[in-house]
């Protein structure tokens, strides 16, 4: 930590001597009056990017320049300047006008690569680039979208739960306007939480994220919703097999503040009751989410917004069993510019998941399961811009969770059933970072920070110590507040680019990251059963340790980029579960369950993609191993985890017919997951029981789909917009493996056969969406 800001000091005492002005300011639609995110602003090689409100500074010496602004779906804009002093230009960006057939489209985020920016494993999705691909039943699918990019893989059929790097599912941090969504999963993981026609950016950092975010070992997922249009009132909505949505917005008062407000649900629940039969009409199946936004100008440097969002599941059998789960998030931040160098963010955030099953809900017998886990947060950012070479990011983070992991409620007091509560527990998560960008020369340019980190597990409650036959052998009694554990983390990074020429660059990077929260479950994907349990006496912080390593090449007057990463990841404290262990509903104190060693991952990834023309699209591969060491599984030896997969492989094409007609069409494919299947049986009282041996040692067979859609354009004028969206999910009507079990033979009991469940085949999808503005 002393290298890192003596390192800082001297770089900053160095190079803020030079004689420089800044050109600062806010960039946003013409259109709507929304800011936009990532915008570039550059003059020569002097460039820098808005930031996640619009805001940009940079540093340019004195004399003339040109300044180019450039965005996504935006028309490019120019300012010439002398410049002799500080100066403020707060540019608007209009939409990108139709083109004619023989020009050239731009359609994806030429600078989601920059060669210069020494930020690596990075990925940004806008919604227009997806909203052409095909999803399952038509649903557009921010999570879904991102399973088509390397190194991201899909965590089953029609699953919007993934993997990153060969990281479990619990290691991905998933935020909404800053606030921790737990669980992104509607309908039992096949659609995610995030209604697109809500969302402005999405960025995902496989890994290498830059210090302001923490808490997770593989990736980072950061959506920002949109601010709402603050010049007019606008509606976007649409109408599909399985769910509709629809979202307002428009100023509270103009250029000042603005709204928004948008909804979405299902109604498969109504036509089950249009069903005769009991069985069916008495179901319940659905989900619904609600996001708002409002945000207010206070004056020249001070803009406040709050948002939030609020997401529930339903799903009920005949009431016999149900079960409920939802998110809701919070955040009210409070932007302030401090000066043209200097720009402030301060947010407080709240975030709460649980879910309840329900058993017999109608009977005395009946009972309920809950468990949840909230957060309170409070986040200050720094954004300084130095000088022309050194940008700077610091600030800091307070967490208070509350984990509330289970407790069983019977319906009637006076029931057979006693009540049960595991203890809930409490703790803090701080953290103080800083990272530098830093232009060494033209053609180096490197990041380098520092997040350290402190968490603090504290009572009330007992916790526990457990030998390794996962026996209690010591029970510690802590009172309210007492501190139980403290670890504290430093996790540095450091990456570098190196410019080859104008059309290709290296990089490397190093990044060490803590997480002290850890998903107990079952299964390969996340559920909604799924309970977290956070880093005690017993249970220690998981840390990964990744290094990486990537070529970066724009083609053909930068028509197509290649990309070209590879990574290896050593992990510590890494958890799994004993043999024959039951933690989805168990009561028991879960330390006796868990078992402890070391991990690491390592691959490839592979994308070429094309950017302009009527054709666009990308193919991306990823060649990877994921693996663990843990003492009493598989001998102590090396196995696979169970997000293990080696081929990945994905082809995404989108084709411009005309004005009117957009194809689309994605092809997928990737070798099985690792899991353990019987190798042998044994009958004890007629009763077969199934003989395994080593832990993920078979899999799964390999998965291959082609989706298909068709999108046209119904109408198209100033203030109205419509289309209809057709596709085919599985359009071969490929019988993948969603799982399979053994059962004996019926014909020869001595025989063991193999059962596979497959969901999907020949899915059509069919919607209707609109636009008003």
């Amino acid at each position: 930590m002393k290298f890192y800001l003596t390192f800082l000091f001297l770089t900053i005492t160095y190079l803020a001597t030079a004689q420089q002005f800044v050109v600062s300011g806010t960039i946003k639609s013409k259109e709507s009056g929304e800011t936009i995110i990532g915008a570039t602003v550059a003059s020569g090689r002097q460039q820098t990017v808005s930031n996640d409100y619009g805001f940009y500074s940079l540093s340019l010496s004195s004399g003339v320049h040109e300044i180019v602004y450039r965005s996504l779906g935006k028309e490019s804009a120019s300012q010439s300047i002398t410049l002799l002093k500080d100066t403020i230009i707060n540019i608007e960006l209009s939409d990108a006008s139709a083109t004619e057939l023989d020009e050239v489209v731009v359609t994806t985020n030429t600078n989601a690569r920059s060669l210069r920016s020494p930020q690596m494993s990075v990925e940004k999705l806008s919604t227009e680039e997806i909203k052409n691909i095909p999803v399952l039943l038509g649903e557009k699918d921010l999570l879904k979208t991102l399973q088509l990019l390397p190194g991201i893989k899909s965590a089953g059929e029609g699953n919007s739960g993934f993997f990153v790097r060969g990281g479990s599912s619990d290691q991905n941090l998933i935020v909404l306007d800053e606030a921790t969504v737990y669980n992104a999963a509607h309908l039992l993981g096949f659609f995610s939480v995030f209604n697109s026609d809500a969302i402005k950016d999405v960025s995902v950092y496989k890994g290498s994220m830059p210090a302001q975010y923490g808490g997770r070992l593989s990736s980072v997922v950061d959506l920002r919703m949109n601010d709402g249009n603050n010049r007019k009132f606008a509606a976007t909505g649409g109408i599909g097999l399985i769910s509709s949505r629809l979202t307002l917005e428009g100023p509270i008062q103009k250029e000042k503040s603005s709204f928004l407000v948008s909804g979405r649900r299902t109604y498969a629940d109504m036509f089950l009751k249009l069903s005769k039969d009991s069985a069916l009409n008495n179901n319940q199946l659905y989900f619904y989410d609600l996001n708002t936004k409002t945000n207010f100008t206070l004056g020249k440097k001070d803009k406040l917004f709050i948002s939030g969002y609020f997401g529930k599941d339903n799903f009920t059998i005949n009431n016999a069993f149900g079960i409920n789960w939802g998110n809701a998030t919070g955040t009210l931040r409070w932007n302030h510019i401090f000066n043209n160098k200097l720009f402030s963010n301060t947010s407080f955030i709240y975030s709460n998941y649980n879910y309840e099953i329900l058993i017999n809900p109608t009977i005395p017998e009946g009972l309920s399961i809950i468990s949840k886990i909230k957060d309170i947060n409070l986040k200050q950012d720094f954004q300084w811009n130095i000088n022309q070479r050194n940008n700077l990011r610091f600030g800091f983070n307070l967490i208070h969770h509350t984990i509330h992991p289970g407790e069983v409620t019977p319906n009637s007091p006076s029931g057979s059933i006693n009540p049960k509560k595991l203890e809930d527990r409490y703790a803090y998560e701080n953290a103080i970072y800083f990272n530098n960008n830093w232009k060494a020369s033209d053609r180096l340019n490197l990041s380098y920070g520092l997040r350290f980190n402190a968490f603090t597990a504290i009572g009330a409650g007992q916790f526990y110590n457990v030998n390794t036959n996962g026996e209690i052998t010591d029970t510690l009694q802590f009172g309210k507040g007492e501190v139980v554990k403290n670890y504290f983390n430093p996790e540095p990074r450091i990456a570098a680019s190196f410019l080859l020429n104008n059309s290709s660059s290296l990089k490397f990077g190093y990044v060490r990251n803590v997480q002290n929260l850890h998903l107990i479950s079952n299964s390969t994907s996340t559920n909604p059963t799924d309970k977290w349990v956070a880093s005690n006496n017993f249970i220690r912080p998981e840390i990964s340790d990744q290094f990486s390593l990537g070529y970066y090449k724009d083609l053909f007057n930068a028509t197509y980029e290649l990309n070209i990463e590879s990574y290896y990841k050593a992990l510590q404290n890494q958890i799994d579960y004993r043999n024959g262990s039951n933690i989805t509903n168990s009561l028991d104190p879960i330390e006796q369950s868990l078992l402890f060693g070391i991990g690491r991952t390592y691959g490839l990834e592979t994308l070429l993609k094309k950017k302009t023309g009527r054709l666009t699209g990308w193919i991306s591969y990823t060649l990877s191993k994921s693996e663990k060491k843990i003492d009493q599984i598989n001998n102590h030896q090396w196995y696979n985890a169970r997000q293990d997969r080696t081929h990945d492989l994905a082809i995404v094409a989108t084709y411009e017919l005309n004005k009117r007609w957009t194809l689309a069409g994605t092809w997928i494919y990737y070798t099985g997951d690792a899991v353990t299947f019987p190798v042998g049986k044994y009958s004890i009282n007629g009763i077969t029981a199934y003989y395994y041996t080593d832990r993920n040692s078979q899999r799964m067979p390999d998965y291959h789909r082609l989706d298909v859609s068709v999108n046209v354009l119904l109408k198209k004028t100033k203030k109205f917009s419509s289309e209809l969206s057709f596709g085919v999910y599985n359009a071969y009507g490929r019988e993948n493996a969603y799982t399979i079990n053994f059962r004996d033979n019926k014909d020869d009991p001595n025989t063991v056969e193999a059962v596979q469940t497959s969901l999907f085949r020949f899915i059509p999808s069919i919607s209707y969406n609109f636009k008003i503005n």
